[in-house]
């Protein structure tokens, strides 16, 4: 089963029917809200607003534990993350959805793995390659199949929020290799592997980092909220046709 995991801009999927909401406990604590379940073109799908239904909990206090638990408790076997980002690299300005194919973490004091506490064993997971390769293939698929264009990769660097970054910052990840900056990508994906659970995410570039483009000197929040609201209704398209594939 697919799980939808909606980030700012995405807190429901109107296109779901025949839904019902289910209140879930983990042994991490409870998760950012209900679950809804419902169908998509007739195939089941689990969705989950990560910052809760009102948009009430900041990206470094989403418990991404029990988010991830209940997903996997509810049945879902892939996630499909979408997150708000801004674009580092030129080519990716507002509006622009992006696959992306890597990470860098410069989150801190995040909860960040299941295998910790007592009695647990220390664990390691390969995260070579962060994102699921078959999943981001049917997300690249399903975006081609519904007309929208998607570029195909892209290194995330999460920070820590909720503050958006200094143009310092925004320089120094993009000498490191980040082509996009968003504040919930990790440890959500890690948490993802160690869960055996297939994740990738659709980026949304909301605005151009600090420092870069239109933002050198300052970033528009009011321009955010009209670039995400249009690019969320493209998204629910290809959500649309991923569910039924």
């Amino acid at each position: 089963m697919l799980a939808i995991l909606g980030g700012s801009g995405l807190t429901q999927l109107a296109n779901l029917t025949e839904t019902r909401r289910i209140s879930a406990r983990t042994a991490f604590g409870e998760p950012s809200g209900p679950l809804t379940l419902g169908r998509i073109g007739g195939r089941e799908v689990v969705f989950l607003a990560r910052h809760g239904d009102a948009h009430g909990i900041p990206p470094h206090q989403v418990n991404y534990r029990a988010n991830i638990q209940a997903l996997k408790d509810a049945g879902a076997t892939r996630i499909a993350s979408v997150a708000t980002v801004g674009g580092i690299r030129r080519e990716f300005g507002p509006g622009v959805l992006v696959v992306p194919h890597q990470i860098i973490d410069y989150t801190w004091g995040r909860a960040s793995t299941f295998f910790e506490g007592p009695g647990a064993k220390v664990t390691h997971i390969d995260f070579t390659e962060p994102y699921s390769a078959t999943l981001r293939r049917s997300i690249l698929a399903a975006a081609k199949a519904c007309g929208e264009a998607v570029a195909d990769g892209g290194c995330y660097g999460t920070t820590q929020g909720p503050r958006l970054e200094t143009a310092a910052e925004i320089a120094r990840m993009e000498r490191d290799g980040a082509d996009l900056v968003g504040m919930t990508g990790m440890p959500e994906a890690a948490l993802a592997r160690e869960a055996g659970l297939e994740y990738a995410a659709i980026a949304v570039v909301a605005n151009h980092a600090a420092g870069k483009g239109d933002s050198a000197h300052a970033i528009s929040l009011v321009a955010i909220e009209t670039v995400v609201e249009h690019a969320m209704q493209r998204v629910r398209g290809i959500l649309e046709k991923l569910a039924a594939s």
